[in-house]
């Protein structure tokens, strides 16, 4: 059974950082692409970022970059996403998602990835 369970989320000032965790279970770890995405209130879910570790490639949404870092610990299963200076506009829940095999031309888009986390809320606000 695969599994991504996501740790890490809570409140924060803006400007401040947060590291997110997302372990995984029940697939090979090498031969699936990971990706972060988040939806907040009245929004569409949106890609955040995503990992091939096969490619060795990781990709950011603009709106990230500069900021967040996606990593993965292989010996853990479990992939990071180091979120720094972060702003009012990034508080939403925040998840992880998997798909077999390497990213595809759009490499976050939430519909391409099969297996979801529940989520973990993120609230940026002084």
């Amino acid at each position: 059974e695969v599994r991504l369970v996501e740790s890490g989320g809570g409140l924060v000032q803006p400007g401040g950082s947060l590291r997110l965790s997302c372990t995984t279970s029940g697939f090979s770890y090498d031969t699936f692409a990971i990706g972060w995405f988040r939806q907040a209130p009245g929004k569409e879910r949106e890609g955040v970022s995503a990992i091939s570790i096969s490619e060795r490639r990781t990709v950011y949404v603009d709106s990230v970059k500069g900021r967040f870092t996606m990593s993965s610990d292989s010996n853990k299963n479990t992939v990071y996403l180091q979120m720094n200076n972060l702003k009012p506009e990034d508080t939403a829940v925040y998840y992880c998602a998997s798909h077999w095999g390497k990213l595809f031309d759009d490499p976050i888009l939430p519909g391409a990835y099969d297996y979801w986390g529940q989520g973990t809320q993120v609230t940026v606000s002084s």
